[in-house]
């Protein structure tokens, strides 16, 4: 069985995470993975108290740097208190966005410094590192269209030139991480994403799984 990985889903909004998870808990559920599915930020009372200011529209004045730490802190307590306890009994955990959010979003999304980002994402996580990362790849025009029915939040409201830039930053997490992160083209239809993210998992855990 497949047992104590962390699966990590990444990609500006409206890339498709959400609807991409569900689809691997079925698929784990069908199997008998054992695992447990968190969002970022949140997964915890404290971290979804502070996901209520991250993503608040009157909170435009949250300082770059300030922003940054608060989705450090959710990190923190989420890693603590859910993530690495579960792990430790063996389950699976699933987690749409992490480390690699604060990087693409507050380094090459605000400007940050990455290495500073870096450092915080490491105090926060105790050096918790995904065994997997899928990056789901969409243009932020095309993103923009299929969010057009909902009211954004304060980070969906920012601006194609910013989702343009997280973008990019993904991309280069991609090259800086090739074995951990898989980009993913988002534009395809859901099924062939599913059965693409599906494949790519059996083959990476296909000795674990396969002992079962």
């Amino acid at each position: 069985m497949l047992v104590g990985k962390l699966i990590t889903f990444e990609g500006i909004d409206g890339a498709g995470k959400s609807t991409q998870i569900q689809l691997l808990e079925a698929e784990f559920n069908k199997l008998g993975i054992l695992y447990k599915t968190f969002r970022e930020p949140g997964g915890t009372d404290l971290s979804e108290k502070i996901r209520e200011i991250l993503l608040d529209k009157d909170n435009l004045e949250l300082y770059s740097n300030a922003e940054s730490l608060l989705f450090a802190a959710a990190r923190a307590q989420l890693t603590v208190e859910q993530i690495k306890p579960a792990i430790a009994k063996g389950e699976c955990v699933i987690c749409d966005r992490f480390t690699d959010s604060t990087i693409a979003y507050q380094g090459h999304g605000r400007g940050l410094n990455i290495k500073n980002l870096e450092m915080i994402n490491n105090i926060a996580t105790e050096g918790l590192t995904p065994d997997i990362t899928f990056i789901l790849d969409i243009d932020p025009g095309k993103a923009s269209e299929r969010m057009r029915a909902e009211s954004p939040d304060r980070m969906e409201a920012a601006g194609i030139d910013f989702f343009q830039k997280i973008r990019q930053g993904y991309h280069q997490i991609m090259e800086q991480f090739p074995y951990r992160c898989i980009v993913i083209n988002a534009e395809q239809s859901q099924e062939n994403i599913s059965k693409e993210i599906n494949q790519i998992i059996m083959k990476r855990f296909k000795e674990e799984l396969t002992c079962s």
